[in-house]
């Protein structure tokens, strides 16, 4: 009992001393009834503010996945694994542009269990789980569970055997976010179809069928209006289609499914072909005919048609552009994805033609059509084979092939835009471009854009960040050359030798710096060479761990500093190592539990001597393990890191 109240006490006086212990998640547990033998045993997470909890589907390499395991017992069985909830999936360039699904606010888990008894039955569990924010990644954390089932009697099919009250979802902003851009997106490419051959010629005709239909000018602006809401009901009716026969469930898949990301890949390739000239992607001529006839009718019904002979007779050039949006939509793991691209694609295609069937004055005003429209249509062919190898990256990344590293990506996206650049510049032509007597003015500035683009992209194949599209080759050291091709491994202060590299030491990739994993054998060193320590509790599956060493410990006046100015040692929280025997010790926080793990150990020391128990965290101390200045977190700031580095080795000195 002294021993419990000790630590009780204990407990209250670190949450009174520091401000940096997070506990963002709270689990509570409900059991809801399927049937006389089955229940879902339902687990509840509650997170706050902008911290997010990984996916159990979490592939090897990434972040910590959330895992569940119950207590075997003969009174019950597992029915399958557990599921969750929809959530959100995003790239995540510091695994590899890994796609990594993560839920924010809340998520719910649910495990099917059959009973094997009349009685009431208790289960024990524990989920082990990992969450970050843009600043900050928690230790993997392990929390118990318990449920209760009901003997079988007749009571209510849902019970609630632990009440704790759930945050409420709000609206989710990164959620927000990725479909604004699908939106943003989706409208410049209704723009960008407007301007292509099967489409740009129908604005007059459109015109012409108005002006006839319309026995005023406020009749014209009505049926205008209606024409315009009839595209976007169209391909709105597509956009939910898609939603509809995928679901949720399988709109996330496609982000991660390696065969998915495969079939995208050649299913973008097919419409680049086609857009190039090699063939046209057509529906059925009796689709159009059908149509038009019900065209002819006039009237609210008519018009629909109409705008329906629209899609069909433009779908050659349309079709590639709205497959592309759709695949890229459902590619985002939304399951409105789709339907919001539909809206701003028929948004930016409806309001032209609605405005100029309003008002046909304005048609004097458009240019003439002519080879221009071709020029279009091959570039929309060009950017849609660049896109394509993005989702045949993604594939190989997932499967680790190494077949398309980052230089083979760089080649390819060079070579495609450079092509793009030698064809508006006049020197290549395609099947259906006009001849070209003279390059104007606008496919000239397109032409110096995309190659400077190209120009931008070649110092990649020798280690340049390429900032501008770091979001879509594989990560650097996802290549045959890591460190850059002429890049010696062994900077200025590094160990010459592996020789001469200490007991308990190693060179940390990328950079090469002298780090220990071992708090006693690093601070031997430290009194040995006499130089201050820094210790850095990271993680394996730390996100913004690798954001600091890939964006600030990599820069020129903060990587001296590390590889020649402090002893590193680096604490991995989540190292899943299991401590030898003997050193397993009873953990000071969860009293009755025992360390079992290496990254335990870490995790536990970080909380009770810094009071915090987020990564990354950094500590500049001397010899007696006093710190020399206040320990920081995550600091994207490269100046104000580089301060903090310098003020602490200045009191050290």
């Amino acid at each position: 009992m002294k021993k419990i109240l000790s630590t009780l006490f204990f407990l209250l006086l670190l949450t009174a001393s520091y401000s940096q212990i997070h506990d963002p998640v709270k689990w509570s547990t409900s059991v809801e009834k399927v049937s006389d033998t089955e229940y879902d045993l339902i687990i509840t997470a509650a997170i706050e503010g902008n911290w997010h909890l990984y996916s159990q589907n979490i592939g090897e390499g990434g972040p910590i996945p959330t895992t569940f395991t119950f207590v075997d017992t003969n009174e019950y069985t597992l029915v399958g694994t557990p599921s969750e909830g929809e959530g959100h999936a995003a790239p995540e360039p510091v695994f590899d542009n890994m796609i990594v699904k993560y839920f924010e606010n809340n998520a719910v888990f649910k495990q099917r269990i059959k009973s094997k008894t009349k009685n009431a039955i208790n289960i024990v569990g524990e989920v082990e789980f990992m969450v970050c924010d843009d600043g900050l990644c928690l230790p993997p954390t392990f929390e118990d569970l318990s449920f209760t089932i009901p003997g079988n009697t007749s009571i209510s099919e849902t019970i609630a055997i632990e009440k704790s009250e759930v945050v409420k979802s709000k609206k989710n902003d990164s959620s927000n976010k990725s479909l604004i851009t699908i939106f943003i997106i989706a409208f410049f490419s209704g723009f960008a179809a407007l301007l292509t051959p099967c489409v740009f010629p129908m604005i007059p005709m459109t015109v012409s069928f108005f002006t006839k239909q319309s026995k005023s000018k406020a009749a014209g602006i009505k049926n205008a209006i209606i024409y315009g809401a009839s595209i976007v009901i169209i391909y709105v009716l597509l956009g939910i289609l898609v939603s509809a026969v995928f679901g949720a469930d399988a709109l996330n898949a496609l982000s991660t499914n390696v065969w998915f990301n495969i079939i995208f890949f050649l299913l973008l390739v097919v419409f680049a072909v086609s857009f190039l000239g090699a063939f046209e992607i057509t529906l059925p001529s009796s689709w159009g005919t059908k149509v038009d006839a019900q065209a002819d009718r006039g009237g609210i019904i008519g018009i629909f048609f109409m705008a329906l002979a629209l899609a069909i007779v433009s779908f050659s050039c349309t079709g590639p552009i709205v497959g592309t949006l759709l695949v890229e939509a459902a590619a985002g793991g939304s399951q409105i994805g789709p339907i919001v691209g539909m809206l701003g694609f028929s948004l930016a295609l409806a309001i032209p033609f609605a405005l100029f069937a309003a008002f046909p004055g304005w048609l004097n005003s458009l240019p003439k059509s002519g080879g221009w429209l071709n020029t279009v249509k091959v570039v929309l062919g060009f950017l849609e084979l660049a896109l394509a190898f993005k989702f045949l990256s993604n594939a190989d990344l997932v499967l680790q092939l190494h077949w398309l590293e980052r230089e083979v990506f760089l080649a390819i996206w060079i070579a495609i835009f450079g092509t793009l650049a030698l064809y508006l510049f006049g020197k290549i032509q395609l099947p259906h471009d006009s001849p070209l007597s003279h390059i104007s003015v606008g496919r000239l500035s397109l032409g110096l854009i995309t190659l400077s683009f190209t120009i931008y992209m070649i110092p990649g194949l020798w280690g340049a960040p390429l900032n501008l599209i770091s979001a879509f080759p594989p990560a650097q050291h996802y290549s045959e050359s890591p460190y850059g091709v002429g890049f010696s491994k062994l900077g200025e202060g590094s160990i010459e030798n592996h020789a001469d590299i200490p007991e308990g030491a190693h060179l940390m990739a990328p950079h090469n710096i002298l780090a220990f994993n071992e708090y006693n054998l690093g601070l031997a060193y430290a009194k040995k060479v006499n130089k201050p320590v820094m210790i850095d509790f990271t993680g394996h599956a730390c996100v913004n761990c690798r954001k600091m060493e890939q964006n600030v410990w990599a820069k020129d006046k903060v990587l001296p500093i590390l590889k020649n100015d402090v002893v590193l040692i680096s604490l991995y929280v989540d190292d899943k190592r299991k401590l030898k025997d003997g050193e397993e010790i009873e953990s000071k926080l969860r009293p009755g539990k025992k360390l079992k793990y290496i990254g335990q150990k870490w995790s536990e020391f970080q909380t009770i001597k810094y009071g915090a128990n987020a990564q990354p965290f950094y500590v500049l101390m001397n010899h007696n393990e006093e710190n020399l200045i206040n320990p920081v977190a995550y600091t994207p700031d490269v100046d104000e890191y580089y301060n903090w580095l310098k003020e602490g080795i200045s009191n050290f000195k």
